[in-house]
């Protein structure tokens, strides 16, 4: 339904989208994901019509639509402000795109009461945007790409202004009104928790290009690089020096042949980058039989049904994630053995996932 190929945008000598290519089935929502900077907005903003392009096509179900004006482009955005007419009712903030289109009046009347219906704000249409709260506002800027029956919806960062708590129900509300319209949707974020929530696919972009995109489980589990590895996950990835000699396979100064897997130990002599997730690090009171790294805990967090350990080798901090156990304390030794089937081997020079 989306498609953007060879995009590239820059002001003056700053790149920020370098050669996009992106494609977004119909009745799919992909999430947008990187820092502040890496050129999210304004590959959103170059679908929508608000810029243009230095090179490259923007095609929706099939046609370019390059130089089709932003009110023709058939495409819906729902900005991180709402962008909601203060003056005007619910009804009357549905109803200005479609008077923009020169849409009937008797036919503007009834795309009105069905785009509130979908998103269940029926009993709103004569209140005002102060009388709304953030989530029913933010379904207000969904009802009027509902109402121009847009094939594409874009939302910028819909979710920053709401507090944590209205953020997690509003979430599963728009993405249980786009399975329901099943409308081809493009969402932009910086928070890797809506994005492993919200999208069927991710992509992450990073200084203006493309790292990786796929499921967000693909992308967790199999990072196509060290900025992927580090940017997807809470709490983050932990990056331990690594080398192999003689088949023999040494991390963090440790000699972790015995519990190595075989694609570690076919590896080149040489030194490498072991990326391990909090959770597949093993946690253990006392020194197990196999291969481990011992260390002392510098910090615990405990958060229910789980805790956080946080220790630190060589001058570097680690994390644990590992079942509640009152049991571990600040300053307690410990032993941790790694899960190398779950982990990830990256090349310390171009960062790339090697196994």
């Amino acid at each position: 339904m989306l498609e953007l190929k060879n995009i590239s945008k820059s002001y003056k000598d700053n790149e920020v989208l370098s050669n996009v290519d992106l494609c977004v089935d119909e009745g799919e929502m992909v999430v947008l994901l990187g820092p502040s900077g890496s050129g999210k907005t304004t590959m959103l903003r170059l679908i929508a019509g608000f810029l243009d392009g230095n090179k490259g096509e923007i095609l929706v179900d099939g046609v370019n639509i390059n130089s089709i004006e932003a009110h023709k482009r058939n495409i819906g955005v729902v900005f991180q402000d709402y962008a909601l007419f203060p003056h005007m009712t619910v009804d009357q903030n549905v109803e200005f795109g479609l008077k923009m289109r020169k849409i009937p009046a008797k036919e503007r009347k009834e795309r009105i009461k069905e785009a509130l219906r979908c998103v269940g704000l029926e009993e709103y249409g004569s209140r005002y945007p102060h009388q709304l709260s953030g989530g029913q506002q933010q379904r207000v800027a969904i009802a009027r790409v509902v109402a121009i029956r847009a094939k594409v919806m874009l939302l910028d960062e819909p979710l920053s202004n709401l507090d944590a708590k209205l953020r997690r129900q509003v979430r599963v509300e728009i993405k249980e009104l786009q399975q329901e319209l099943n409308i081809t949707t493009l969402i932009v974020t910086h928070d890797q928790e809506e994005a492993m929530t919200m999208g069927d696919r991710i992509a992450i972009l990073n200084d203006g290009v493309i790292q990786q995109v796929g499921s967000p489980m693909s992308l967790y589990q199999n990072p196509a690089n060290v900025f992927v590895a580090g940017f997807l996950g809470t709490p983050s990835i932990n990056f331990m020096d690594m080398r192999v000699e003689s088949r023999k396979v040494y991390v963090a100064g440790e000699d972790l042949t015995d519990s190595a897997n075989d694609a570690a130990l076919r590896l080149e002599d040489g030194s490498y980058i072991l990326g391990v997730r909090p959770e597949d690090l093993r946690l253990r009171p006392s020194r197990p039989e196999g291969s481990c790294i011992a260390a002392k805990l510098d910090l615990v967090e405990h958060l229910g049904a789980e805790s956080l350990v946080y220790f630190s080798l060589q001058g570097k901090n680690y994390c644990c994630r590992t079942d509640f156990d009152e049991a571990f304390k600040q300053g307690q030794n410990v032993f941790f053995e790694i899960d190398f089937n779950s982990s990830s081997v990256f090349d310390v020079v171009t960062e790339r996932r090697i196994v």
